[in-house]
């Protein structure tokens, strides 16, 4: 197994999995099995207190690690016969959100979902994730396309905002994310959004209308990112002022849940998703058909007027 890159609060448990590693290796010649029996359960009860009390920025962190599942991973991992649909049919086609029909467990769905990508190559064509104005567009003409045909719509989030550019501006990058929010908060097939990564601003929101919001438990969910936020309060993002930022904007799955701006966390495996990929995606899997078998069950009308209370009540405390 490859070891993924430390995080800086992880390089005591990144020495470990290493000096693990080396003593597996060795383990036939050496006959040290007890030795690696207790190291096991030494990384275990570091990795479980770690994660257990992991600072907002730290869980930033987690969501941006680059061996962290994407979109792809998951399509790869969960869905059989995915069918990529391309294009917004009036500029491009946006790298930065993928969409397509697939089948989840034999049941046919649309998926869309943000990629940020692997190599250099792929990061540059996908913007780092940061869609246009066409993502959002093809995004949302492929949902009405599966509204047509009574599908459900699955919407991956893992975003640090839309594209910033003075090209996606100039498109309309505001107007069509706004587009997107009221198209969906009124499309009549189920939908159910996780946000897998970051969850960053505008550019998360412009596919996280759903009947089900749910959020990895190592993801983070926000208004703007850390570092902007440290911009506009502190004038600058340094070491200091990222984490500040970070605990105030109250991004972690745990007080999101508390806040109701989601309604479900799930769990990911010990270490986070990047260290087990495979099993995030069983447990993702599993939490995705449980909501849309529940969904299915609901009529059309009812699940429009659920979905228009449930965004009614965001910002509401007490």
């Amino acid at each position: 197994m490859t070891v993924p890159a430390p995080l800086p609060f992880e390089q005591d448990i990144h020495d470990m999995e290493e000096q693990l590693a080396r003593l597996e290796a060795s383990a036939e010649a050496a006959g040290s099995t007890e030795a690696i029996r207790r190291m096991r359960k030494e990384l275990i009860t570091l990795k479980r207190d770690r994660y257990a009390n992991l600072k907002a920025w730290d869980t930033v962190l987690v969501a941006r690690h680059p061996a962290r599942p994407q979109t792809m991973d998951y399509v790869e991992m969960m869905l059989d016969e995915f069918v990529e649909l391309h294009g917004d049919r009036a500029f491009g086609d946006d790298r930065a959100i993928r969409t397509g029909f697939a089948r989840l467990d034999g049941e046919k769905l649309l998926l869309v979902g943000h990629q940020k990508g692997k190599t250099l190559a792929e990061r540059q064509q996908c913007y780092y994730g940061c869609a246009h104005p066409e993502g959002y567009r093809k995004a949302l003409a492929k949902m009405q396309l599966a509204a047509k045909y009574r599908l459900p719509v699955v919407c991956l989030i893992d975003t640090p905002g839309a594209f910033p550019g003075i090209g996606a501006e100039e498109r309309g990058q505001a107007q069509l994310i706004a587009t997107s929010i009221l198209e969906m908060s009124r499309l009549l097939t189920p939908i159910v959004c996780v946000v897998i990564g970051e969850g960053g601003s505008g550019g998360a929101l412009g596919i996280g209308v759903g009947d089900r919001v749910g959020i990895l438990q190592h993801a983070y969910y926000s208004v703007i990112s850390p570092e902007g936020c440290a911009g506009i309060l502190w004038r600058n993002a340094t070491e200091e002022t990222k984490p500040r930022a970070a605990e105030a904007l109250g991004l972690t799955s745990v007080q999101l849940q508390r806040l109701g701006v989601v309604d479900h966390v799930i769990p990911e495996p010990l270490g986070g998703a990047h260290r087990a990929p495979r099993e995030m995606a069983n447990t993702l899997k599993l939490s995705l058909s449980r909501h849309l078998r529940e969904l299915a069950q609901i009529p059309r009308e009812s699940l429009l007027a659920g979905r228009y209370s449930k965004i009614r009540a965001l910002g509401v405390l007490g």
